[in-house]
């Protein structure tokens, strides 16, 4: 009998041991961090409200409970019976029965009534039909990505099952190691913005966090083929973390599985599907420019599979010495500052990811209180001593003025933008400042995946801010779906039809001017001067973007403005407004470290112009008298 076939063993024993005599325990099995367990009498579970809680406080482990499949009762008969507990205000949209694992999927547009009280509806559920119900949301806005990715996961349920059992027994394998020590090497983003990738190693685990591109430079991977990376086989990466889905940390991520990965990404829901949003975009957008994609959209859907979501606070088991709890950083939905516990009390690191330390419109602030922390791993894209954004107030005004003037002359604005986080802040700045008549009321066009990425935002409003999420519950105070929006699916004709029309605001990927409808935005409105190019976001060196900033009034609009081809005289005007990027300025990245709880007693400067990392780097050594570093690539750290 293998070390994780006796565990499962014990494990069903402890639990024969705790639950009443009435239940009867099938089977015991891991998927993934959670452990499985079966029964035939689920209604018994269900009466019994603590036992679940009881059983994981015991045991350490996360439970999920699943009914034989003989006692269940059949489909057809438990439609009605679920429906009837359910109150009809929850708007149920659809419900799918799963006979293989016993589970009933309920979509609803108000998935919190489907719950109930402290999970008072679902027990009432189980113990009605048997079945063990899982809540969805029903997306308030239409999203494609959403539905594609529920549709697919459903079709694969049997592989990914096989995916689940085979992580969780090798999650809970035997340590094969008395050694004690932790390592991370950084393959990118290290003195520069982009190719996010790091490896955190163990004698016993090896953990790659992010695997992201670099827009706009020669130099566009991470060092993936590295002996510590992929070099000595994909095979040998126990688990990879995505800490948010923009692709300077998460284009790469299916490039893993071409390569040979068949392991687990842990990540949050959102994420997962933004990721596949902007991955499928990133190879299309490689094909309209001639360039082969490292990878096709089968890899994709593999890193869909092989996705194991995380909801924020959850401490979950990726390896036998290594626990993962993913923290709000608020940069973008789902984005997660990612906490590791190492060991039995031995290390723990934290990886910011891109965080924003206040509030914004959208999201809370990044949250920096942990258990311990000795090491931080700390973004620096503003990290240089003048990096001080506006004030989001004053950011606000600002883009209000700038509105109002190019409106008054008879203009347009066209603001590059990311199509995920900064696209829907704005989105909430224009929807309020029309209502409040501080800009006068004209279309508000979105361009690119900014719809689509606007529907997803809609479907996990728990990931918003507390007030926003409040406003979305209420239909009719949806923001995201006031009249001014509309969503630009005509191509050039329609594009011709708004240059043509009456001003307006156009929101167009890609933020930084590398490619995308944006250049067909420049041809349009680039040779009119009463219209005005708008940069809300951070440019990064190389790009199109920051060279327009830089004062470049002479683009190349061939090739995406990659290449030899034709030029464009830029004569609209250019303006820039801070405050609105999804990243914290100087200040708030010295925030983040001085109220951190604990502080760290290193800090890795990461993830900024090579500049901007040594500035943070140097402050926050002098000012918190803690160990700093800005690291280059290819090095590695011992922290034990």
């Amino acid at each position: 009998m293998s070390n994780v076939d006796q565990q499962l063993e014990d494990t069903r024993e402890t639990i024969v041991s705790e639950v009443p005599n009435d239940i009867t325990i099938t089977d015991v099995t891991y998927e993934g961090p959670e452990l499985v367990i079966y029964t035939r009498d689920p209604k018994s579970f269900a009466e019994n409200g603590d036992l679940v809680r009881r059983l994981a406080s015991k045991l350490r482990k996360r439970i999920t409970v699943r009914p034989d499949t003989d006692v269940l009762a059949p489909p057809r008969e438990a439609r009605e019976e679920v429906l009837s507990v359910i109150p009809e205000e929850a708007t149920v949209t659809d419900l799918d029965f799963h006979e293989d694992t016993g589970e009933v999927v309920i979509e609803a547009e108000k998935p919190g009534m489907v719950i109930g009280r402290h999970g008072s509806t679902l027990r009432e559920i189980t113990q009605q039909v048997g079945w063990t119900p899982e809540v969805v949301r029903t997306p308030p806005i239409e999203s494609s990505t959403v539905s594609n990715v529920r549709n697919f996961l459903k079709q694969e349920r049997e592989d990914r099952r096989d995916i689940l059992e085979r992580v969780g027994r090798q999650i809970h394998r035997e340590e094969m190691s008395d050694d004690e020590w932790v390592r991370i090497t950084t393959l990118g983003c290290c003195r520069e913005v982009g190719r996010a990738a790091f490896i955190l190693s163990t004698p016993e685990t090896r953990v790659l966090i992010d695997a992201g591109d670099k827009p706009g430079a020669e130099d566009e991977y991470p060092y993936l083929q590295v002996p510590e990376a992929l070099g000595v086989g994909a095979s040998s990466l126990d688990a990879v973390v995505l800490t948010h889905a923009h692709l300077d940390h998460s284009a790469l991520i299916p490039l893993l599985f071409k390569y040979g990965y068949d392991g687990p990404i842990y990540t949050t829901e959102p994420t997962r599907d933004l990721m596949g949003l902007l991955t499928l975009d990133y190879l299309d957008v490689a094909a309209k420019e001639g360039r082969s994609p490292p990878y096709d959209s089968e890899m994709v859907r593999e890193a869909i599979k092989h996705t194991i979501p995380i909801e924020y606070g959850d401490v979950t088991d990726i390896s036998p010495d290594i626990k993962l709890t993913l923290h709000n950083a608020g940069h973008i939905l789902g984005s997660a500052v990612s906490h590791f516990h190492i060991g039995d009390g031995l290390y723990n690191v934290a990886f910011s990811g891109d965080i924003h330390y206040d509030d914004t419109r959208l999201f809370n602030g990044a949250v920096n209180e942990f258990p311990r922390v000795e090491t931080l791993v700390l973004e620096s894209t503003y990290g240089g001593r003048n990096d001080y954004q506006t004030d989001q107030e004053d950011s606000e005004q600002r883009l209000k003025e700038i509105i109002r003037d190019t409106y008054e002359q008879g203009g347009s604005v066209l603001i590059p933008a990311f199509a995920v986080g900064r696209s829907q802040e704005l989105m909430l700045v224009l929807e309020e400042a029309m209502r409040e008549g501080d800009i006068p009321e004209m279309p508000v066009h979105l361009d690119g995946m900014m719809w689509e990425a606007t529907a997803i935002h809609t479907t996990y409003p728990e990931y918003l801010r507390d007030d926003l999420r409040d406003r979305i519950f209420h239909d009719d105070e949806n923001p995201f779906l006031a009249d001014q929006f509309n969503h630009i699916d005509g191509g050039e004709e329609e594009r011709q039809e708004v240059t043509d029309g009456e001003p307006a605001i156009v929101l167009s990927t890609s933020g930084m001017v590398t490619g995308g409808p944006i250049m067909s935005w420049l041809e349009h409105f680039g040779p009119d001067p009463d219209s005005t190019l708008t940069f809300v976001g951070y440019q990064a060196q190389g790009t199109l973007g920051r060279r327009i900033q830089n004062g470049w009034d002479e683009i190349p609009i061939g090739n995406n403005g990659r290449g030899r081809g034709n030029t464009l005289s830029l004569e609209m005007n250019v303006e820039t407004v801070d405050g609105f990027s999804g990243h914290a300025d100087r200040q708030g990245l010295e925030n983040f470290v001085k109220t951190m709880n604990p502080r760290p007693e290193k800090v890795l400067c990461v993830h900024g112009d090579e500049s901007s990392v040594q500035d943070l780097s140097s402050a926050l050594y002098h000012e918190y008298n803690m160990r700093t570093f800005a690291p280059k690539n290819l090095e590695t750290f011992r922290f034990v």
